[in-house]
């Protein structure tokens, strides 16, 4: 009769009959969270916190500093100095970060990381509030990636008011400047990463796919600078030197350097020249967006640049060349795959499959700062499920998501800071 349990388990694998309920009373505390998690994402959402908008980000951070502090945590605020890598449209004072650290009585030390600016201008918010739709919770930001600070708050509410503290340290990085690549927080990520036994970044999975993210692709920007002169387009366009048209020339010269097979992608993405209709335009601007799968296809990239930008077209004309190392590729270790595995296991004891997401799909990430100095296990996309990141009508999470995801986290947390998991090789 034993053995006869045991075949009718194994053939039927996904019954419920045959998947391990979740621990309690874990899984009873997160649920408890759902609804202060709303009420605490509602007030993230209502505050405006765009990454050109200082006076928004301070706000917010605020709130996060607060709360934090509230739940036991050291905390510090974090301002961009002059070491942050400045890129073409990185704003003067980018916003500051909120570093948190909570000790326990043991060794592992984590790190947890969000972000608190979104790519939406002021003002915005009025035409689209916080509201509830069925399944679906609507916002500003609330995707991206609000959803992953108001995660990471009740996660360690939870943890508090279950008594567990056998971490050696949580360390939680919220940061004001991920949408607009990072420029100051990059050095900290990195630094902190390397620091700690695992990162769980908290943005968000996909609505359509429950997923983890362990390989994210890298992102550069080429940008062309060109000076010429100015002359009348009518009476004496010989006199001048047309930017645009050897903007024109340059761009069609780099047109083919994308490799599908290298996972290369460049595309020319932005362009402006010109200030009058009858004026030769004596200067010209244009940006590529660069995708990679590996950080030695940046210089590879670079190289071929440059190299083309020394044919030029018109004579007495000046053509710069900048080239933006915006985030690095996230590539699969095998410590991150090693979590992935166990993070599957404890997902599947509320019936979820969870998809591990070894394929770069869509943007870059703040975690691949974090895995760039370490070989320690980095999980991308711990946050709910969401939609919409970026699409001021359409950005969402869903509710049937949030208990799912704060146990999973809860669970790793718990089980990394036992040595379950994740232990160095």
């Amino acid at each position: 009769m034993q053995k006869l349990g045991i075949f009718l388990c194994a053939a039927i694998s996904i019954s419920a009959a045959c998947i391990a309920a979740p621990q309690e009373p874990i899984y009873s505390m997160v649920e408890k969270e759902q609804k202060p998690y709303l009420s605490t994402l509602k007030e993230l959402v209502s505050i405006e916190s765009g990454s050109r908008d200082r006076e928004g980000l301070d706000k917010i951070s605020q709130l996060i500093f607060n709360r934090l502090k509230a739940l036991g945590g050291q905390v510090e605020f974090i301002e961009p100095d002059g070491k942050m890598y400045r890129m073409h449209d990185t704003p003067e004072k980018p916003g500051r970060m909120v570093k948190a650290e909570f000790k326990g009585t043991g060794t592992k030390k984590i790190l947890l990381i969000a972000h608190m600016d979104t790519v939406y201008l002021k003002g915005m918010l009025a035409k689209q509030p916080f509201r509830i739709d069925g399944d679906r919770a609507y916002g500003l930001g609330i995707s991206d990636d609000k959803q992953g600070i108001a995660l990471i708050l009740h996660t360690i509410d939870s943890l508090k008011k279950l008594k567990f503290n056998e971490y050696g340290k949580i360390t939680v990085l919220i940061n004001g400047d991920e949408e607009i690549s990072s420029p100051a927080a990059r050095a900290y990520f990195a630094k902190l990463g390397a620091e700690h036994d695992a990162t769980f970044s908290c943005e968000a999975s996909q609505a359509k796919s429950d997923r983890i993210a362990l390989t994210t692709a890298g992102i550069a920007a080429v940008n062309l600078n060109i000076t010429g002169k100015a002359s009348h387009a009518g009476s004496a366009p010989e006199l001048g030197r047309n930017a645009l048209d050897e903007l024109s020339f340059q761009i069609q010269q780099m047109r083919n350097l994308s490799n599908p097979k290298e996972g290369i992608k460049m595309n020319w993405t932005l362009a402006t020249a010109g200030t009058n209709r009858n004026v030769i335009p004596a200067n010209a601007f244009a940006t590529a967006d660069v995708r990679v799968m590996k950080k030695d296809d940046f210089d590879v990239v670079e190289k071929e640049v440059r190299d083309r930008a020394k044919t030029q077209q018109t004579p007495d004309i000046k053509v710069d060349v900048g080239f933006e190392r915006r985030r690095p590729p996230l590539v699969t270790s095998p410590q991150s795959l090693q979590m992935a595995e166990y993070a599957k296991r404890v997902y599947a004891e509320l019936g979820r499959d969870l998809i591990l997401g070894t394929v770069a799909a869509g943007g870059g990430t703040d975690a691949a700062f974090a895995a760039q100095d370490t070989q320690n296990p980095v999980i991308e996309s711990m946050g709910v499920q969401g939609f919409g990141a970026h699409s001021n009508d359409d950005e969402y999470i869903l509710l049937s998501s949030i208990t799912p995801r704060m146990y999973l986290l809860s669970r790793l947390i718990m089980d990394v800071s036992k040595g379950k998991v994740g232990d160095k090789n």
